[in-house]
């Protein structure tokens, strides 16, 4: 995908240079006056939260775990190089988001992993597999047959929570890369649809279509784990 016109907040980040800086919250804006004066426990505080996300993201791009994880060390000293010069266009999360695709980005043409951030089929085909739907001859064409209907999961399911979170995330694997990292941004670490296409030079349109298909292919992991056809991921 074409990038858009940019500018430097820093040298590891590229933003454009339409952007206004956004006023950051009373809590971003503590913290980040706590990172500048190098507090290390605010410090540490975010690298115990942000980074699983960050390594599970890297993971899309490189090779290796070694690799994500220099990839995460890398972005963090980045981070810290970058503060002072961070002008806050986009939330410190966003920022330190971008500046770890683009180190995983260069690191996976280096390690011959890196699949190029474009359309790659993911938006193509359809979403839902057409053999879950009623056939032109059916009286009830195009809806879905008996035993392919969305299923509704009670309150039992909760005590499969572990083994179904674990089943998911090896599933992730199995995506589009652009699926992968938009699902797992947006379900897995919490970001907004504004976050995510920022972090990912996406239009929001492009971000609703990936997601929904990453969606409903997990979706549909769920439904054929719940019917009992389904007990693992294959590799």
């Amino acid at each position: 995908m074409a990038p858009r016109n940019e500018s430097r907040d820093t040298n590891a980040l590229s933003t454009k240079p339409t952007d206004v800086p956004a006023q950051p919250t009373a809590a971003e804006a503590a913290l980040l006056a706590q990172l500048r004066a190098g507090d290390p426990s605010a410090f540490r505080t975010i690298v115990e939260k942000w980074s699983p996300s960050m390594l599970h993201v890297a993971r899309g791009f490189v090779r290796t775990q070694a690799s994500a994880e220099e990839v995460v060390q890398e972005t963090w000293l980045a981070v810290i190089r970058g503060l002072d010069g961070f002008q806050g266009r986009s939330s410190l999360r966003t920022w330190t988001f971008q500046i770890l695709i683009n180190l995983a980005r260069k690191r996976g043409v280096q390690d011959s992993r890196y699949v190029p951030w474009s359309r790659d089929g993911d938006e193509l085909g359809p979403t839902v597999d057409p053999a879950r739907f009623r056939g032109p001859d059916d009286q009830w064409a195009g809806g879905f047959r008996a035993e392919s209907v969305p299923q509704s999961w009670g309150p039992e399911a909760r005590v499969l929570t572990g083994e179904i979170r674990q089943m998911l995330l090896a599933a992730l694997e199995q995506l589009p890369p652009r699926q992968r990292v938009v699902v797992a941004l947006r379900d897995v670490d919490g970001l907004s649809s504004d976050e995510v296409c920022e972090a990912l030079n996406l239009s929001p349109a492009n971000q609703r279509v990936l997601l929904h298909r990453a969606r409903a292919k997990l979706r549909e992991l769920l439904e054929n784990y719940h019917r009992g056809e389904l007990n693992e991921v294959s590799g």
